[in-house]
C-alpha cells in the first residue's frame, strides 16, 4: 500500500536527517523537507502530505504562522508541532491555528510514531496501520525464521481475519504480547506438518518415529523464537515502549477453538514443502 506522506519542516539539516531515519522503517515516508516557512507552504501545495511535522523556530516565521499559512491552503491539514518548549501559552496559540498535536524536543522515536499513527489513522485507517507497522513485522519473522531454522522457503500470505474464533486441528502455541500494542500470537499447524517440521529440525529421517509430545515441544520452542523475532522487529522501530512476550502455552488435539474477542486479528500463512505453518496475530482494540 502507499505510505502516508510526511512533510518535515525544520531549519536544522540534522533534525531533518534524524526524522528521515526515524521514519525509514515505518508506514510513513518523508515526501519533502522545508527549511523555512515559505518553502513549507510551497511544498505543501505541491505534495499534499498526510501529515506535517513543524519546528517552532524558523528563519522567516514561527511554526504558528507557518501552520496558519498551510491551513489557508488546506483547513484539514494535520500538523504536529515539535518544539523545545511546550508551555500552556504555546499550546493554546497552536490550537487556535489548528495544530493537531504537540511534541517536545528531544522526541523519542516511539512518541513520534505513536503520534503519527494516531493522526495517520484518518488517512489509512486503524487496520492498515496495524497491518503495515505491526503485522508485517511478524510476516518477516515467520519467513526468515523458517528459513534459518529448517532451511525451507515459504510463500507468505497476510490477511485480515475477522472471525471471533480460531479453529485448529493439530498443535497451537499461544503467546501473549505485552507493551504496546497488547495482544496475542498463535502459531499453529496440523499434525503431519508438526511431525515434518520436527523431523527436519532434529534431523530425523522418518517423522513417524517421533513421539507426539516431542514434536509439540519442538514446535513450542520454535514458535517462541518466531514470535520473539517479530517482537524484536517491532522493537527496532518502537524503542521506548518495548513489546515483550509471555511464556508459551501449547494445546494439541482436534477441533481446538481459540477465542479472539475484541482483537484486530491477522492471519499469516506460510506455504512450505513440509506443509502450511500459520500464525495468528491479534492486537487489542482501543489503547
Amino acid at each position: 500500500m502507499e505510505k502516508v506522506k510526511v512533510l518535515v519542516v525544520d531549519d536544522s539539516k540534522i533534525s531533518r536527517a534524524v526524522m528521515q531515519r526515524h521514519l525509514a522503517k515505518t508506514n510513513f515516508e518523508v515526501c519533502a523537507e522545508a527549511k523555512n516557512a515559505a518553502e513549507a507552504v510551497t511544498l505543501y501545495a505541491e505534495h499534499h502530505p498526510g501529515i506535517v511535522t513543524m519546528d517552532m523556530n524558523l528563519p522567516d516565521a514561527d511554526g504558528i504562522e507557518c501552520t496558519r499559512r498551510i491551513h489557508a491552503i488546506d483547513p484539514t491539514a494535520k500538523v504536529v508541532m515539535i518544539s523545545a518548549m511546550k508551555d500552556a501559552s504555546l499550546v493554546a496559540k497552536g490550537r487556535e491555528v489548528g495544530i493537531s498535536a504537540f511534541l517536545q524536543k528531544p522526541v523519542t522515536v516511539n512518541d513520534l510514531l505513536d503520534t503519527l499513527m494516531v493522526l495517520g489513522q484518518d488517512k489509512v485507517g486503524k487496520v492498515t496501520v496495524l497491518r503495515e507497522s505491526y503485522a508485517k513485522a511478524f510476516v518477516r519473522a515467520l519467513q526468515q525464521g523458517l528459513f534459518s531454522m529448517i532451511g525451507v522457503h515459504s510463500q507468505i500470505e497476510l490477511e485480515l481475519d475477522e472471525r471471533r474464533f480460531l479453529d485448529v486441528t493439530g498443535v497451537a502455541v499461544i503467546i501473549g504480547l505485552t507493551g504496546y500494542p497488547t495482544g496475542r500470537a498463535v502459531v499453529y499447524m496440523d499434525n503431519p506438518t508438526m511431525k515434518n517440521f520436527t523431523a527436519v529440525l532434529l534431523g530425523v529421517e522418518n517423522p513417524d518415529e517421533l513421539a507426539d509430545d516431542e514434536a509439540s515441544d519442538t514446535v513450542e520452542e520454535a514458535a517462541n523464537i518466531l514470535v520473539g523475532r517479530g517482537v524484536s522487529n517491532i522493537n527496532d522501530v518502537f524503542k521506548d515502549k518495548e513489546m515483550r512476550i509471555t511464556p508459551p502455552g501449547t494445546i494439541c488435539g482436534n477441533g481446538i477453538r481459540i477465542a479472539s474477542p475484541r482483537l484486530t486479528t491477522f492471519k499469516i500463512t506460510a506455504a512450505t514443502r513440509i506443509g502450511q505453518i500459520c500464525m495468528s496475530i491479534g492486537f487489542a482494540e482501543g489503547d
